[in-house]
């Protein structure tokens, strides 16, 4: 699989709007790395109060964004029946950094990588750009947990 749609995310991911904000997934390298695409538009839920009259994108649905993307990529990675009924938590962020504000028109650009994997807790990292400026970075680690 190497793109998916919302609608495919939808079918990986419990999110739901207007918490899912991933719009798609691509240049997918099974369990290895991908590209995600978040459309920041003028409409987004968090503009109207972050900030009236300077809407930015807040850092932690930055964060939010590179979780979800990590969470369908390894999702789409694994055997169904792995992730099905399943819930991906996020454990830790050991490092954030955001180097410029996200602005509402735009598509912000999530590069993700898994850097290790130990059982049912994963270690990620990403980089988050706006026409080839980078915007963020991170490293945050993950764990698949039951649906209670």
């Amino acid at each position: 699989m190497e793109k998916l749609n919302k609608d495919q995310i939808r079918n990986l991911l419990p999110h739901r709007e207007p918490m899912l904000l991933i719009d798609e997934l691509y240049d997918i390298k099974k369990l290895t790395s991908a590209t995600a695409l978040v459309n920041v538009k003028t409409d987004s839920f968090f503009v109207q109060g972050h900030f009236p009259g300077q809407p930015v994108m807040p850092g932690v649905l930055i964060v939010e964004s590179f979780g979800q993307a990590a969470a369908a990529l390894t999702a789409s990675g694994l055997d169904k029946s792995t992730y099905e009924n399943k819930l991906v938590f996020l454990m830790g962020v050991e490092k954030a950094r955001f180097r410029n504000p996200v602005i509402p028109d735009c598509e912000l650009i999530l590069k993700i990588k898994a850097i290790r994997s130990h059982g049912r807790v994963w270690k990620y990292q990403g980089e988050a750009f706006v026409e080839d400026k980078k915007m963020a970075d991170a490293i945050w680690s993950a764990t698949i947990v039951d649906k209670k």
